[in-house]
């Protein structure tokens, strides 16, 4: 293909791949081929050379070549050398037996011989593991540290490596047909709106510089034109705080851009601290639409059972660790306690009533729901089972019904077929690929019809 196109593949891919095989097993079985040919000793080093030059040069020679992707193209080595040494190793096996029953060898010749095979055959595999371990972001941790410790255990080193073979096959396809997707339509910029975008976090979270609290979601939508900004406000304070940070903020964007307004992005709490700043700090007139993101406009019912049932003194033990970290981490003031009080039914809903919709601003409120506790790690699965039990369907912290406004449109992500989509996955917390649902792609559509709609 070409570069314009985003994925390029080397001239004759498969006949590379195929001179890389052949390399592979001559350099596999020399020990067995010097036997049987009577050569000269000068050309069977000149020969021993020039295969262990080749299959040097083929272990680190990728085929792939993906525009502006280099750790896809790494990643595809990877898989390549994993699916070569799978190959290898029954070509082998064929060759061992042809070795034992049609030419008759020593039988320390044809031990040395696949003692070699053996050696560079795991020595590929490692190359491949390694490739894949540095640049995959879907094969997770788990999996290596399983590999580190049961690579000698036949069967399970099989099993492990070929669910990170499959596991990484199937985030390089994913990846490369979005690369490719980005690059036909990046003269289109199809998230360039008419205003900057202000992405807000919710509670208990920062943004980072060296983690981004939006996973790989900005940087898709820079790719695709998007101006992007972020609310900066501290990780757990009353909404009322938070919210005046954020106005600070949002007259900063402006100032900055020479935007006449931003459009809000709000994810969780942060979509009550965006309405707060709009309703009582002045951040209305610069504000085109606000998007919220499984925000509890109502409540979060588990939360109201956790402040019941925790005693006062736990609670404020948590607190005071919470606060004490974050202060290290950035915060100026945090307060873990009048943050998560705010977020009872009662006080979100009193919020939601002394908070009406802004004539002007553009609103929509987006929501996602958990299938079962298995669809989300801890804490997300308890408080599925909490929320629940009291408000019916969630995503792990924040019940469908209290994510909508009656005065607004209401969006729910597409459905997946096991898992659904907790709260984390929607702002791509884990980085995680979830079938069904691409949340780089989703977020790209939401810009997408906000510029459509002349935000």
């Amino acid at each position: 293909m070409s570069e314009q196109r985003g994925i390029q593949m080397k001239k004759n891919s498969l006949g590379f791949r195929l001179l890389r095989l052949v390399t592979f097993w001559v350099t596999g079985n020399l020990t067995a081929i010097f036997a049987i040919w009577h050569a000269a000793v000068g050309w069977k080093i000149l020969v021993g050379i020039l295969c262990g030059i080749l299959f040097l040069f083929f272990q680190f020679a990728h085929v792939h070549t993906i525009a502006g992707e280099k750790k896809l193209a790494s990643l595809a080595h990877g898989c390549d050398l994993l699916r070569t040494s799978t190959v290898w190793f029954c070509l082998e096996l064929l060759t061992a037996g042809a070795l034992f029953r049609g030419v008759k060898l020593f039988w320390v010749i044809l031990l040395i011989d696949l003692g070699v095979f053996s050696l560079l055959c795991w020595f590929t595999v490692f190359q491949g593991l390694l490739h894949i371990a540095l640049h995959s972001t879907q094969v997770k941790l788990p999996w290596h540290v399983a590999l580190f410790f049961l690579w000698w255990v036949p069967p399970l080193n099989l099993f492990l490596v070929g669910h990170v073979y499959h596991t990484a096959k199937r985030e390089l396809q994913l990846e490369c047909a979005k690369a490719e997707c980005n690059v036909m339509r990046k003269e289109s910029e199809i998230c360039k709106t008419r205003y900057p975008i202000l992405l807000v976090h919710g509670i208990f979270f920062r943004d980072w510089q060296f983690f981004n609290y939006w996973g790989r979601i900005p940087a898709e939508l820079i790719r695709n034109g998007a101006t992007i900004f972020y609310g900066k406000q501290q990780s757990a304070q009353s909404i009322s705080v938070s919210a005046k940070e954020l106005a600070a903020q949002i007259q900063s964007v402006i100032a900055e851009t020479g935007a006449e307004k931003v459009n809000v992005i709000a994810h969780s709490k942060g979509g009550l601290d965006c309405r707060c700043a709009m309703q009582e700090y002045g951040a209305a007139k610069y504000v085109a639409s606000l998007t919220t993101i499984n925000t509890p406009h109502h409540g979060c019912a588990f939360v109201d059972d956790l402040l019941q049932k925790v005693p006062a003194g736990v609670a404020r033990w948590i607190a005071a660790k919470y606060n004490r970290l974050f202060t290290k981490l950035g915060d100026q003031n945090p307060d873990f306690l009048a943050g998560v009080r705010e977020l009872t039914a009662e006080n979100c809903q009193k919020f939601h009533t002394e908070h009406p919709p802004i004539s002007g601003v553009y609103y929509q409120a987006v929501m996602s729901r958990m299938h079962s506790a298995f669809s989300a790690p801890f804490p997300l699965w308890l408080g599925y089972f909490l929320n629940r039990r009291k408000a019916g369907e969630n995503d792990g912290l924040v019940p469908v019904v209290s994510a909508k406004l009656e005065w607004a449109p209401f969006l729910m992500v597409p459905e997946t077929k096991r898992r659904g989509v907790s709260h984390g996955d929607m702002i791509d917390l884990n980085r995680e690929n979830i079938p069904d649902f691409d949340v780089r792609e989703w977020y790209s559509q939401l810009v997408q019809k906000l510029k459509q709609n002349g935000f």
